[in-house]
């Protein structure tokens, strides 16, 4: 059994056949320092498609859906339903309730985006969380 390599297939005379050269790749040379217009602004990202918006979305809800299942705040909920005897006043208050703390960490997320590289965020955020599972061990270790 032969094997075909990747460089023999890219060297056959079928592929190579009557292919003009390929244009040289010069980087564009830089204005003279004095005529440099620096007030341009720096172009905007490529907007994102319906397909990523929802993609987007869908990751968000099944992310927080399944990290409040059980929570506490699910059964404040649940309690107070029960209790109110007004199960749909309770929801929505609820749901404002997460709505404008959800409101609060976008807008904080993206402020920090602003000022802190993403790679920092990432750290932070794990540093973060880290020491909050720290501090919830050590609770429990104190509390036996």
């Amino acid at each position: 059994m032969s094997l075909v390599s990747p460089d023999s297939i890219l060297s056959s005379p079928v592929l190579t056949a009557n292919l003009p050269a390929a244009p040289s790749i010069q980087p564009p040379a830089a204005p003279p320092k004095e005529t440099a217009d620096t007030t341009q602004p720096v172009p905007a990202a490529r907007p994102l498609s319906l397909q990523d918006e929802f993609g987007i979305f869908f990751s968000t809800f099944i992310t927080i859906f399944l990290a409040e299942i059980g929570d506490k705040t699910q059964v404040t909920v649940l309690l107070m339903s029960a209790q109110s005897k007004a199960p749909w006043v309770v929801f929505g208050g609820a749901g404002a309730a997460l709505i404008a703390t959800s409101l609060c960490g976008v807008l904080l997320g993206k402020w920090l985006s602003t000022r802190i590289s993403p790679r920092l965020l990432d750290k932070a955020a794990a540093v973060l969380l880290l020491v909050v599972a720290g501090m919830l061990v050590w609770d429990v270790v104190q509390g036996m």
